[in-house]
């Protein structure tokens, strides 16, 4: 692919017991060009009070320091506190005090934002699956703190939800309660819901799938951004996507015409760039 071609997958794991570096030198050699790195939370580190947070964190920037170490490629870094988290401290010390972590996992990677030393907020949110109403509860409150955060800080916030046809909706209005412009709001893991009247102004950032990415063009739209949700786990190797798949996706859609290179340049780097050079 050419060099003037970028190829960005917007949501990237790495972990230090993975391929980490070797997976995402792969991703380099087969055209990528730049990623968004997102924090998990990590068996390196137990989460069992906030501050736990820092050290997690700190396992994130490590590993995008080796990555640019061994590559060219732009890594932008995103932390929070995943909103899964609260399901199991939530059972071991109560909802109450779950909650109080998971805002103090907020707060510093606020901090962290702040100095620059990460571009954006995520993957926070709410589990994607159902949950008791206080769970749900307690998880949009920790949210709405990540958007008044965003908000402050002039940051995106990479969500993780669940994925019907109401969440753009719901988290475009949690947006502006927090008086945070919808447009930042970076649904991960998004179905091909690419219209206005389909994101309410959220910005769609979409497995890259053959099936997704024809969907998401034959509603006439090129706002979106594609990602792997590669998670770098050594037991299943190319959960969720294999890391290639952006760049074998972008050659594809370009050698049938259906991207242009003035649609890719949209896509890989108009668009992250929006949100990440700021």
């Amino acid at each position: 692919m050419a060099e003037k071609i970028p190829v960005y997958d917007n949501h990237i794991h790495m972990d230090p017991s993975g391929r980490n570096v070797d997976a995402v030198r792969e991703f380099e050699s087969a055209g990528g060009t730049g990623f968004t790195l997102v924090t998990l939370p990590y068996k390196q580190v137990k989460i069992t009070k906030g501050n736990d947070f820092i050290d997690s964190y700190g396992i994130t920037f490590s590993l995008a320091e080796k990555a640019r170490a061994a590559t060219k490629l732009e890594i932008n870094i995103a932390v929070g506190p995943y909103p899964v988290l609260i399901l199991p401290l939530a059972e071991r010390y109560g909802l109450e005090k779950a909650e109080e972590i998971l805002m103090e996992g907020m707060d510093i990677a606020a901090k962290l934002v702040g100095e620059g030393k990460a571009c954006a907020l995520g993957e926070i949110g709410r589990p994607h699956f159902d949950v008791p109403a206080d769970i749900l509860e307690a998880s949009n409150r920790i949210l709405s703190r990540g958007m008044e955060y965003a908000k402050e800080l002039d940051c995106p916030v990479i969500i993780h939800s669940e994925s019907r046809e109401d969440t753009d909706l719901s988290l475009s209005k949690m947006a502006k309660s927090a008086s945070l412009e919808p447009s930042m709001v970076i649904k991960h893991s998004s179905p091909p819901f690419v219209t206005d009247g389909e994101t309410h102004g959220v910005m769609p950032s979409m497995p890259a799938s053959k099936k997704n990415i024809n969907e998401a063009l034959g509603k006439g739209s090129k706002r979106f951004m594609l990602e792997t949700d590669y998670i770098d786990d050594p037991e299943k190797p190319d959960m969720m996507m294999p890391i290639t798949t952006v760049p074998t996706k972008i050659k594809m859609f370009l050698a049938n015409g259906k991207l242009t290179e003035e649609d890719v340049n949209r896509i890989c780097s108009d668009i992250p760039n929006r949100y990440y050079r700021r």
